[in-house]
């Protein structure tokens, strides 16, 4: 089988060679459209580079240490990160790297290409897999330069976007290949997309076009001017934006500049243009005898059929189709850094001082209507910024997986998280509450009287006042450890953990020492001498927009945890009121919803569910584990008694040097950290809370240990090694 095929020898039956896209640029040049000079690097090609790696079985391994379902996106983001090194760091062999190099230098001799996917079950009307596999513009310079790019694109087969894809629509992903379209780049003058059928309208076609080059319209850096035209009677209808940038080729590829002043108030395209895009459009649905999604591009006069793939409708319209989702995750430098600005000027302070307004009311001293109202007021907030943390704070958290990409692609690390390195030992609001903490602890220290009234559980009245005025201040900061995501069904306002974790403070003096610092001007220059003087500034913003979105990915659920502790303390505040007049009885706890509408009305009573009493019975096997492995995500090793957290009441039981074991470390949990000797969590992935913390405080870290939380018990004594993410039971206590 061929490794390199030009348009003219593709076949109709070698969709499995050239793929979709491939395959349809041969059958659009063959039926007399323009499409550009263009290679077909095959499914074999591939199929080579794999074998000779023996790529298949490490893939393999990777895609099977978890089941997706049970795996986060952290996780699936490291599970990509890792097979995508393995096509960036091994290379071609003097072979294929001959055999692709001299088909490229006779078919393009120096001139740019684009290089984009063409996998085969890609561009197939149930499965356009759009925008989810790479392609780069303007690749010049030697061979070497698109063989590397090749590769990436190879490696774009396994981005976690294209393999949670498949996983919805069911592609088997043992099977899955890719082969490669190299194309002489087209600098045209404007470019843009036709939809031969709008989503929204399927008696109208959609033209979407901007001026320069396409990429700035595909990736969503620029609006396009939009245009509906009738498939009746061809009348036209303008949606006009305004013109201010467009992206034309550079030396180093291509470059955003401003569109010039005479352009900005000429939309790209003049009606002949639109009534031609019209016509083409409509022979390539005919051609194809489907709806087509064509992307194109003016020449002059000329215009050139870049690309085309079906409408998939179909999987477009279904309602379970997470696609759109996994694709807003995955956002442009522009776009991040727009949010980061969002975020930091806009969210944060108005979450804080939203916190700050509710923290100031007086709860004791209202009626119990206005405090009904109260209560429904706060449940409201809290839906409202929880739903901004969704749509904004966990896009933004790509940033720091954008730095990874870009610092990986430039310096071809053999550690795949090395870029990590240049993240850590940010400003995190976790270490300045721990160092609050230990502030307390302190004070507890050196005053016995308070320690025994902490121990007698008295936190009524303090007998050191500071100590009670630093305690009003660590709660109105950082809210109540209870209040967080995933931790407990309903957030309670709860003192009890946090004077317990104090007390176990003040009994062994902790001392918080950051991990060992890498070096990072050592890294930084590794980094900045893979970009040209013309890209400098570019590397410089990736790489400050990773290190603040790695702060907030910690920093974001502290302040989304003030609003919920404001929502658990009018509601405790309701059931004091509650018990006191009888109408519930000591300890019965309600919801929020419940509480508001019992002070409402006097005579309404909740229906009190009844839980069922679940108790953990022992698992018996004739085997024990005795070995796990997970993925490491914090170096160094410790050994030392595990504590199985799975509740509120079990994190108050962590002592000085346990081996903590959990589901996962969320942000509001990260104050137990200082106590422990190392962290195992069942979930994974190298850039979760749990991760993050570690690193800071260097603890020895695993991820992704699914049965961490059955298999290891409390009081077993655990060996952790972060380096290599293994977790030895050294001997059970049973």
């Amino acid at each position: 089988m061929p490794l390199i095929l030009p348009l003219n020898q593709v076949t109709n039956q070698d969709k499995n060679l050239v793929g979709g896209k491939g395959l349809s640029l041969a059958m659009l040049a063959k039926a007399g459209f323009y499409v550009p000079q263009s290679l077909c690097i095959s499914t074999e090609a591939y199929s080579a580079f794999v074998a000779d790696h023996g790529l298949t079985e490490r893939i393999q391994l990777e895609l099977n240490r978890k089941s997706f379902d049970d795996m986060r996106w952290e996780e699936i983001w490291d599970m990509a990160l890792r097979i995508r090194n393995l096509f960036l760091t091994l290379p071609m062999s003097p072979y294929l790297e001959q055999s692709i190099g001299s088909a490229v230098s006779e078919c393009f001799q120096g001139t740019p290409v684009a290089i984009r996917s063409s996998a085969p079950d890609e561009d197939a009307k149930s499965s356009s897999f759009a925008g989810l596999h790479e392609s780069y513009i303007n690749i010049k310079g030697t061979p070497a330069a698109i063989l590397d790019h090749i590769k990436l694109v190879w490696a774009s087969l396994w981005s976690d976007a294209a393999l949670l894809y498949r996983q919805e629509i069911g592609l088997d992903t043992e099977k899955s290949t890719m082969a490669v379209v190299l194309q002489e780049v087209i600098h045209g003058r404007c470019s843009g997309i036709l939809f031969t059928r709008s989503p929204t309208d399927e008696k109208k076609i959609v033209i979407e076009a901007v001026h320069g080059l396409n990429e700035a319209l595909v990736e969503g850096l620029i609006q396009p001017d939009r245009w509906f035209v009738s498939r009746n009677d061809g009348k036209i209808e303008h949606l006009p934006v305004s013109r201010t940038q467009f992206m034309i080729k550079s030396d180093v590829g291509t470059e955003l500049v401003p569109l010039p002043q005479n352009l900005q108030s000429e939309p790209p395209l003049c009606e002949n243009e639109i009534k031609r895009l019209f016509d083409t459009g409509l022979a390539v649905e005919k051609f194809y005898n489907l709806p087509q999604d064509i992307e194109w591009t003016f020449v002059g006069d000329e215009l050139v059929i870049l690309q085309a793939r079906p409408i998939s409708t179909d999987v477009a319209s279904d309602p379970m189709d997470k696609r759109p989702w996994y694709l807003s995750l995955h956002r442009s430098l522009e776009n991040l850094q727009d949010l980061w600005l969002k975020i930091e000027n806009d969210l944060l302070p108005a979450m804080s001082h939203e916190a700050d307004e509710l923290h100031q009311v007086d709860l004791q001293n209202i009626s119990d209507m206005q405090l009904a109202d109260e209560i429904e007021k706060r449940k409201t907030i809290s839906e409202k910024w929880t739903g901004v943390y969704w749509q904004d704070f966990i896009p933004f958290a790509h940033g720091m997986r954008l730095f990874g990409q870009v610092y990986n692609d430039t310096v071809k690390p053999d550690n795949p998280y090395e870029f990590v390195e240049l993240l850590i030992h940010a400003p995190l609001q976790s270490i300045e509450r721990n160092t609050l903490m230990l502030d307390l602890a302190k004070k507890v220290r050196e005053n016995d009287a308070l320690r025994i009234q902490l121990e007698n559980d008295s936190i009524d009245d303090f007998v050191d006042n500071g100590f009670a005025l630093l305690l009003e201040k660590f709660v109105s900061r950082f809210g109540d450890f209870s209040c967080s995501l995933g931790l407990e069904d309903h957030c309670r306002f709860e003192l009890k953990t946090l004077v317990a974790m104090i007390l176990e403070m003040a009994s062994h003096p902790l001392q918080i020492a950051q991990g060992i610092k890498p070096d990072i001007e050592f890294l930084e220059k590794k980094y900045f001498q893979g970009f040209s003087q013309e890209k400098r500034a570019e590397a410089e913003a990736i790489l400050k927009l990773g290190r603040a979105s790695y702060r907030l990915r910690d920093d974001d659920n502290i302040y989304l945890g003030r609003i919920e502790l404001e929502v658990a303390r009018a509601v405790e505040e309701a059931h004091r009121r509650l018990e006191r007049s009888e109408r519930i009885r000591p300890g019965q706890k309600y919801e929020a919803h419940e509480c508001l509408l019992v002070l409402r009305d006097f005579e309404y009573i909740p229906v009190i569910k009844q839980r069922a009493e679940v108790k953990e019975t022992e698992i018996i096997t004739p085997v024990r584990a005795r070995q796990l492995v997970g993925q490491p995500a914090g170096p160094g090793m410790a050994q030392g008694r595990a504590k199985v957290v799975k509740g509120l009441a079990d994190i108050a039981q962590v002592k000085k040097g346990d081996i903590l074991i959990c589901d996962a470390i969320e942000p509001n949990m990260t104050f137990v950290v200082p106590l422990t000797a190392a962290i195992v969590e069942r979930r994974g992935g190298m850039l979760i809370h749990g991760a993050i913390i570690a690193r800071e405080y260097g603890i020895p870290c695993v991820t992704g240990i699914v049965d961490a939380t059955r298999l290891i018990h409390s009081g077993d004594r655990v060996n952790v090694d972060g380096y290599l993410g293994i977790v030895t039971i050294m001997n059970a206590e049973r």
